[in-house]
């Protein structure tokens, strides 16, 4: 283990501070201070490597997380890099975006603050990045086989290099102009500075994955051709049909998807230009949806500017601690403070949207909302209730359905599943023979760290298909439910 005396020596949980909010606002660089590697290595001394480490079971990708929180804590940091890459491929994507259900099991918590196991992660990479120490691995030998990956983002990527790695000529094809997926577009910069995808992408080219970006498939190249064209097809286009809000006023100038204001945003914080882009600047925003998408676009229209944003969630407020029916080691939803709700604003629980309100200009002008009650295990307005809050901007973050399902049922027979979700069986394979899915596309809306680890499993299974075995890790697969964990 790391320090044996640590935990009882350094009982709190020790952060990088967040920059001061005055500041933060007016750039779109990431929200946190550098750390410090003093304050780093006592947390990597708090862990126990405890005789059965929940945080394993915790993690979707079964991270080995006391190894490298005891080589942090001895100053080993190519070793320690050595151990999170064993598992994780980007480990710089989920220390920055993953809620960290291995917190929320890490034994440590039963009676103190949980190890600060993700700041340890993306420091770990962060340093790995700054020494040289993550190099390209191409493979030794090419196997002669095809695989097309379609979709970037975490699921995709992570397939990729995985088959990549195993020796196959893989080609990774995304429809937006820029390979990345929602890690470039959906993510604001405050929580992921776009650098470090970069860099990832970096070492992929190097190693010989092939990207294709501004291709559509089921429009430009047919799924028919794709499937024709290479030996395996591995779907992972994620779940991007968002939720809709079917309420009198959805036609309204100013109500959109979260997707079509924070991709807008992303774009413009690239350098593109973007006409007529949605945004905050001078506005009255409302955002309906208390997740992370949510989140993201309160910090988004905080750097545009707006007069005021209020953000309204259907449900009742979360306990400030764990409570009884979410005990240790299950990932409890419990209230929670981003960096974006920091930085101002309205935060509503309770409250259901009854109706959007125009102007005669057809534009928004004020959400009608009401408390919410609970009838038949149902949330509907409570009649009486009614109020108007005043908006000239409306997000909807209520989540995604699942992916689009029109060019891969017509052209690959693919079949869903009651929830709209690609219809898989264990190995990931559908009904078309050669045809894979991975990640949100087949799991529905989740955690980018269960992309990874789908992307890191489906890859095993394709890997087998060609080769009729295979040495690739398989941490998952749909059906691994963790017993006494709140992740499936």
């Amino acid at each position: 283990m790391a320090d044996p005396k640590g935990f009882l020596k350094v009982t709190e949980r020790e952060l990088p501070a967040r920059r001061p909010v005055p500041v933060r606002i007016m750039d779109w660089k990431e929200v946190y201070e550098h750390g410090d590697a003093g304050v780093l290595r006592r947390q990597a001394g708090r862990c126990m490597d405890c005789g059965i480490p929940f945080c394993h079971q915790g993690c979707p990708l079964g991270n080995l997380i006391p190894e490298w929180n005891d080589l942090t804590w001895r100053g080993e940091g190519r070793a320690a890099i050595e151990r999170l890459h064993a598992t994780n491929n980007f480990p710089e994507f989920t220390g920055r975006l993953c809620p960290a259900p291995c917190e929320s099991a890490c034994v440590l918590g039963i009676n103190q603050p949980a190890v600060t196991i993700k700041q340890i992660e993306v420091s770990t990479i962060d340093e790995a990045f700054a020494n040289g120490w993550v190099e390209p691995e191409p493979p030794g030998r090419l196997t002669g086989k095809t695989v097309a990956v379609v979709g970037s983002g975490p699921a995709g990527l992570a397939a990729a290099q995985q088959l990549t790695r195993a020796g196959h000529t893989v080609a990774v094809f995304e429809r937006d102009d820029r390979i990345g997926g929602l890690l470039r577009y959906g993510i604001p910069d405050f929580k992921m500075e776009k650098r470090h995808l970069e860099t990832r992408l970096r070492q992929m080219r190097d190693e010989g994955t092939r990207f294709r970006a501004g291709v559509e498939i089921g429009r430009d190249i047919t799924w028919d051709d794709l499937r024709t064209r290479y030996d395996a097809v591995l779907i992972a286009t994620g779940a991007t049909v968002p939720r809709e809000l079917p309420l009198p006023g959805r036609d309204l100038a100013g109500v959109h998807f979260a997707m079509e204001y924070l991709v807008e945003s992303n774009r413009a914080t690239g350098g593109d230009a973007v006409p007529n882009q949605i945004t905050a600047e001078g506005k009255h925003v409302i955002v309906i949806g208390g997740g992370d998408t949510g989140a993201d676009c309160i910090g988004t229209a905080h750097r545009h500017g707006a007069l005021s944003v209020t953000n309204l969630a259907i449900g009742k407020r979360p306990p400030e601690d764990r409570p009884e029916h979410e005990p240790w080691p299950m990932s409890p939803r419990v209230f929670e403070v981003q960096s974006a709700h920091e930085e101002g604003g309205e935060r509503a629980y309770l409250a259901s949207t009854v109706e959007f309100l125009g102007n005669d200009a057809g534009e928004v002008r004020a959400l009608r909302v009401a408390e919410t009650e609970f009838v038949d295990g149902r949330r509907v307005p409570k009649s009486g209730t009614e109020r108007e809050i005043p908006a000239d901007l409306v997000l909807i973050a209520m989540g995604f359905t699942g992916p689009e399902q029109a060019h891969l049922s017509e052209q690959l027979g693919t079949q869903f599943t009651g929830r709209g979700n690609v219809q898989r069986e264990d190995d990931y394979q559908t009904v078309t023979p050669g045809v894979f899915a991975a990640g949100d596309a087949g799991r529905g809306q989740s955690l980018i760290v269960w992309a990874i680890a789908e992307g890191r499993a489906a890859a095993a299974r394709i890997d087998e298909y060609l080769m009729g075995e295979t040495e690739l890790p398989a941490p998952v697969h749909p059906t691994d439910v963790a017993i006494g964990l709140a992740h499936a």
